[in-house]
């Protein structure tokens, strides 16, 4: 009974995780992974782990939960024909070459840079979102700028543990895609993005040490199952909330939060880094 009462908070900031990741995965596109890592990146620091072990574990676990979460977000988007397929295929490999570099190097090496990096992500994203700047030229670029955003995607989005839309939807945003295909398609990202980098931080990764248990290379089962049930229920119900509610609202708010997130892992790092 004890255990229970102390774990119930954790519990509930991870169940309300899950719930928030789907909404906004289906919702705006920006990808489950940019809720759950802060969130796990500081309950795992509660058990006691370092920051750039919490980091690193934050980042496995968090591609692992992006796999069924875009596996649902991409059935609910191809239904409504919002998933670019022509451009997939053209993007693909290089998306998985960008997320073949990316595991490899956040599996054998825990570094603050990681956290820097998300951070930076967060930041920017939020400033996009609160700016609702745009930029669109109106069409895609010739094919060997189209390479090098796809291999970035991938790369960047690995590296801070989140799906394709945090990266991908401004992306095809700003190559005139209109929003709620643009949102589809980096859902695709998504998956390509959150399967083989969640298999290799498994298989390849080495437990951090402090981890909590039910950890198994740089993934923790427990928070993986919390969290994946809500966001594989929650992510079609975005999707329909997207043609629904006044996404730019939504938009800004979650904005305003991310700001914050990002500011306080800013914060974190040079804390650390000066005092």
């Amino acid at each position: 009974m004890e255990i229970l009462v102390e774990y119930l908070p954790l519990l509930s900031i991870l169940l309300v995780t899950g719930v928030v990741a789907g909404l906004l995965a289906g919702l705006l596109g920006v990808g489950g992974g940019i809720v759950i890592v802060p969130v796990l990146f500081f309950v795992f620091q509660h058990f006691g782990m370092s920051e750039t072990a919490a980091m690193s574990l934050a980042t496995g676990t968090s591609l692992a939960t992006i796999v069924p979460t875009s596996i649902s977000s991409l059935r609910a988007h191809t239904a409504k024909g919002n998933v670019d397929y022509a451009l997939l295929k053209r993007w693909s490999p290089l998306i998985l070459l960008g997320v073949l570099s990316g595991s490899l190097l956040i599996a054998n090496w825990q570094s603050q840079i990681f956290i820097l990096l998300f951070a930076v992500l967060a930041v920017t994203v939020s400033i996009r979102m609160l700016l609702q700047t745009s930029g669109s030229n109106g069409q895609l670029p010739n094919a060997w700028w189209q390479s090098l955003a796809a291999f970035a995607v991938g790369k960047l989005s690995v590296m801070a543990g989140i799906g394709g839309g945090t990266l991908g939807v401004p992306v095809l945003n700003h190559f005139g895609f209109v929003a709620h295909r643009a949102v589809g398609t980096a859902a695709a990202f998504g998956l390509l993005i959150a399967l083989p980098g969640a298999l290799m931080m498994l298989l390849v990764a080495q437990t951090p040490a402090g981890a909590p248990f039910a950890t198994y290379g740089a993934v923790n089962l427990a928070a993986f199952l919390v969290i994946v049930v809500l966001t594989v229920w929650f992510a079609p119900i975005g999707v329909k909330l997207g043609h629904k509610l006044p996404a730019a609202k939504l938009r800004k708010v979650f904005g305003w939060v991310l700001l914050l997130t990002g500011l306080r892992m800013f914060y974190q790092v040079i804390s650390s880094a000066w005092f």
